[in-house]
């Protein structure tokens, strides 16, 4: 089921009310502005991989994926219910939660004709008692959504290339080489986070292994190769004379 936030995004983005769910080929696109198109996908990105990766060999593409930083969380018993209650959630996302789906696009990203949106949201996540089910499950969900509504768009930070993945994570501070609890340190994030995007920025030729430290590995931005200065040619004699 499409949720709000969906449709809200689909207009934001869309160059006319008509630019929205264009049919192309054999994919429907989410909406279209100034010759791109635009993909809005607030679930994982591993679900349109083969979508992007042929899109981009002909076509411009801006794949939006909103992250909630701030999501209120509203209760109610049935669907025409009153509202039971309002609360905020203490969960709250960051543009680095980026790299947990960046791991779907290795392949695809960087490319020319793919750029990377990520707006921060603060949305309203509407919430009903989870639906019966007769089937047995080891994970009963607690709830089940009914809607997810936008509140209002934070900020929004692209990608293009892998240079504006490492300006990101702040590479340029980083020492060299660096390992993954230095980049923990940095960025304030816990170990498993920083290997992800260590993994991801290797994937992508962002950075590189450089030997290794007792058991940890060590990682470097690779340095742009060096040329020398063309020799200047020797006069003979003749040239001379």
């Amino acid at each position: 089921m499409e949720t709000s936030l969906h449709r809200e995004l689909k207009s934001h983005y869309a160059e006319s009310e008509t630019a929205t769910e264009v049919r192309l080929g054999q994919y429907r696109i989410d909406a279209v502005s100034g010759g791109e198109l635009i993909e809005i996908q607030f679930a994982s990105l591993s679900a349109i991989r083969g979508k992007i990766s042929d899109l981009v060999q002909s076509e411009q593409v801006r794949v939006v994926k909103p992250i909630v930083a701030r999501r209120r969380i509203i209760r109610q018993q049935k669907p025409d219910g009153p509202v039971l209650s309002r609360r905020l959630s203490p969960k709250r996302g960051a543009t680095l939660d980026l790299f947990d789906e960046l791991v779907y696009l290795t392949r695809v990203f960087p490319h020319p004709n793919l750029v990377i949106e990520v707006p921060l949201v603060s949305v309203e996540e509407w919430r009903l008692p989870p639906a019966p089910s007769r089937r047995w499950r080891r994970y009963k969900p607690k709830h089940q959504v009914k809607d997810i509504v936008l509140s209002e768009i934070l900020s929004t930070e692209s990608f293009a290339t892998s240079a504006d993945l490492l300006r990101l994570v702040q590479a340029d501070a980083l020492p060299r080489p660096f390992d993954t609890a230095e980049l923990s340190a940095q960025l304030g994030c816990n170990r498993s986070v920083s290997q992800r995007i260590t993994y991801v920025l290797r994937q992508i030729g962002a950075i590189e292994q450089a030997g290794r430290r007792g058991n940890a590995n060590l990682y470097a931005v690779p340095l742009p190769p060096k040329f020398s200065k063309p020799r200047k040619a020797k006069r003979t004699r003749t040239q001379a004379a």
